[in-house]
């Protein structure tokens, strides 16, 4: 077939069988599993991968995270959210490596759904869940990366042009649409080690722009208290968290260890160390420079907003460039990750395993419906003036379900612990407090779409 000896063959053949000594018949995969997911990375691939998905510009907005819930606040949610996911990722990995070793290697969000909680859950639950979040990530990911070539080009040309926003969504959706044609998930590690280096290039650059901002003649004066009406505190607290655990989430783990060589043991754990140990320098480095060097006035979209100034740059022109160009290039690079459960639904109904994976049969059916939904992503991004507060909503139903929730229900699902251990209280316990973020998040991201939609009509 011109692909590797599928997945569940090889790990069949590690494992030498399931818990009660019978080996499990190799299972037939589907193009999608074969040519999106294959299996052929070590440990630190998945260790890219993670960062990308993880560490991506939404950390640019976390001083205004901070600005929303003080000091205190503040650094304790990025904290325990850091603390809480990393443990929620590493049950979700055990509960993958103990399937692996019976013999199913479970390669997909729903795979482990649909197996464990039964086959509604999959198919109609997280499944949409999985893809509506990842595609609206695409989505906005390249509304972000349209801003920042925008940006780039302002900076580059100050006499600017005729040029709208909507022409540079278009550019940078182009970009995305190429990149979308790499075959498998394993073939973007080279891309995903660039990305990991882009992601802590401009961390380091927003964290100087802002100690050298606060230090400097121009430096704003700094107000530490929360600025908002008593009656609008609770909504900006659930607004923060959200914007905290959005950032911490990573909704394609499932998929990332299906790109892991077998036998898997060990090894998504070290992934997961490695991308944690990224995701804590930038994620506190910025947090915490920006809202020391701005207070209260960080602004919501990132923090490179507040380096505009209102009348000047805050900073020399070239640092700007240069840091927003580290941020355009890693942009394609989160677009292009979470495009693969996309993409993997793609090859799995339109590819044929049978055939070479770059056969004229697969390959032209890969070009036209691959490039079909980057164009309809860049559409969106490009005419949905609210895209961000919609994403807010989609990310509190999304993202707490997939990083939190599920995986609490899956490792008490399948190992069983008893009702009275620390585990499974632990795992209860941030069952409900989710679910509780999930209402007030959602209803925080309603009340300021219709907050936003109202000043949009005036």
């Amino acid at each position: 077939m011109g692909t590797e000896l599928p997945i569940s063959m090889k790990e069949s053949t590690d494992t030498g069988g399931n818990e009660n000594g019978v080996v499990n018949a190799p299972v037939e995969l589907d193009a999608g599993a074969l040519f999106v997911l294959k299996s052929g990375g070590s440990w630190l691939h998945s260790g890219y991968h993670l960062t990308t998905s993880m560490v991506s510009p939404a950390l640019l907005s976390l001083p205004f995270a901070l600005a929303l819930l003080g000091w205190a606040g503040g650094l304790i949610g990025l904290i325990v959210a850091g603390l809480v996911t990393f443990y929620s990722y590493n049950l979700l990995s055990m509960v993958l490596e103990h399937h692996a070793r019976l013999g199913h290697r479970q390669l997909r969000y729903r795979d482990m759904a649909t197996d464990i909680l039964g086959n509604r859950w999959g198919k109609y639950l997280v499944g949409p869940l999985q893809l509506g979040l990842c595609y609206g990530g695409v989505v906005a990911e390249i509304l972000l990366g349209g801003q920042s070539l925008n940006f780039v080009y302002l900076l580059s040309s100050p006499n600017g042009s005729t040029m709208k926003l909507g022409h540079f969504i278009f550019l940078f959706g182009t970009l995305v649409l190429v990149l979308a044609q790499i075959s498998s998930f394993h073939s973007l590690r080279h891309i995903n080690l660039v990305s990991l280096i882009l992601c802590l290039a401009y961390s380091a650059c927003a964290t100087a722009g802002s100690i050298y901002i606060g230090n400097s003649q121009n430096a704003p004066i700094r107000d530490y208290s929360i600025n908002r009406a008593e009656e609008h505190r609770i909504s900006s607290a659930f607004n923060a968290i959200s914007i905290i655990i959005t950032t911490y989430t990573c909704a394609v783990l499932p998929e990332i260890q299906a790109t892991i060589a077998p036998p898997v043991k060990g090894k998504m754990f070290k992934g997961l160390c490695l991308c944690y140990g990224v995701a804590v320098t930038t994620f506190f480095s910025v947090a915490i420079s920006g809202y020391w060097a701005f207070g209260n006035q960080a602004m919501a979209k990132t923090v490179l907003a507040n380096f505009m100034g209102d009348d000047k740059y805050l900073l020399p022109t070239w640092f700007l460039l240069m840091t927003n160009v580290f941020t355009l290039l890693q942009v394609s690079a989160v677009s292009v990750v979470y495009l693969q459960p996309i993409n993997e639904i793609i090859e799995k109904k339109f590819a044929d395993p049978n055939a070479d994976q770059f056969s004229i049969r697969n390959v032209v059916p890969r070009v036209i419906f691959r490039s079909t939904a980057v164009i309809i992503a860049t559409i969106f991004a490009a005419v949905l003036p609210f895209f961000g507060d919609i994403m807010a909503l989609l990310g509190a139903f999304g993202c707490i379900p997939l990083g939190l929730i599920l995986p609490m229900l899956f490792y008490n699902s399948t190992f069983k612990p008893s009702k009275l251990s620390l585990i499974f209280l632990a795992n209860t316990s941030i069952v409900v407090v989710s679910s509780v973020l999930i209402v007030g998040g959602a209803l925080s991201s309603v009340r300021q779409i219709l907050l936003d939609l109202k000043m949009y009509d005036s």
